[in-house]
C-alpha cells in the first residue's frame, strides 16, 4: 500500500477532468457566457497552479526515489520528464485561451477551435503519458519505496499544497 502512489492517481483524475472541462468549453453550443467563463476561469486555475505541483511531486519527490530501482522504471522516469516538457507549449496555449475566455467570453466563437485542437492533442499526450505512469511508475512505487520514502513524498507533496493560494479543490 502507497499512499504516495494513491494521491498521485487521485491527480490523475483530476487532470483528466480538467481536460474534459476543457473539451467541454472548447464544444459548447449554448452555454452562456457566465458559464464559459466560470468554466474556463476554473481549468485556467488548475493547469496554473495544481498542475505543475503534481509536476514537481514526481520529478522532485518521486523520481529521485524511484531512479535506479529497475531498467523499466528508469525508461519510464525518463520518458515522464522529457514530456513534462513537451507539454509546455500547448498547456501555455490552453492557459492563455481560457484566461481570455474567462474575461471575454464572448470571444468562445473565434477562439474554439485553437482550443479544441490544444485539448485534443492534450488529451492524446496525456492518455499516453499518464497511462504509461499508471502501468510502470505507480507499480514501481508500490513496490520499491520503503514506509519511510512513501511517508516523506506524501509529506513533500502535501507541503506543496499547503499555502492559502491553493483552493482546496485544485489540490
Amino acid at each position: 500500500m502507497s499512499q504516495a502512489a494513491d494521491l498521485l492517481l487521485e491527480c490523475h483524475v483530476r487532470i483528466r477532468s480538467f481536460l474534459a472541462t476543457a473539451r467541454r468549453i472548447a464544444e459548447a453550443k449554448d452555454a452562456s457566457p457566465g458559464e464559459l467563463a466560470d468554466a474556463a476561469e476554473a481549468v485556467r486555475r488548475y493547469f496554473t497552479l495544481a498542475l505543475p505541483l503534481h509536476v514537481e511531486d514526481e520529478e522532485r519527490s518521486i523520481l529521485p526515489r524511484l531512479r535506479g530501482r529497475a531498467t523499466e522504471i528508469d525508461g519510464a522516469l525518463a520518458a515522464m520528464v522529457a514530456e513534462h516538457q513537451e507539454h509546455q507549449r500547448p498547456l501555455a496555449e490552453l492557459v492563455a485561451t481560457c484566461a481570455t475566455l474567462s474575461v471575454t467570453p464572448t470571444r468562445h466563437g473565434d477562439l474554439s477551435p485553437a482550443l479544441l485542437a490544444t485539448v485534443t492533442w492534450l488529451e492524446k499526450d496525456f492518455q499516453s503519458h499518464l497511462g504509461a505512469e499508471e502501468a510502470v511508475v505507480i507499480p514501481g512505487m508500490r513496490r520499491w519505496l520503503s514506509t519511510q520514502d512513501d511517508a516523506a513524498i506524501v509529506a513533500e507533496i502535501r507541503g506543496r499544497r499547503g499555502s492559502p493560494a491553493m483552493p482546496e479543490g485544485l489540490r
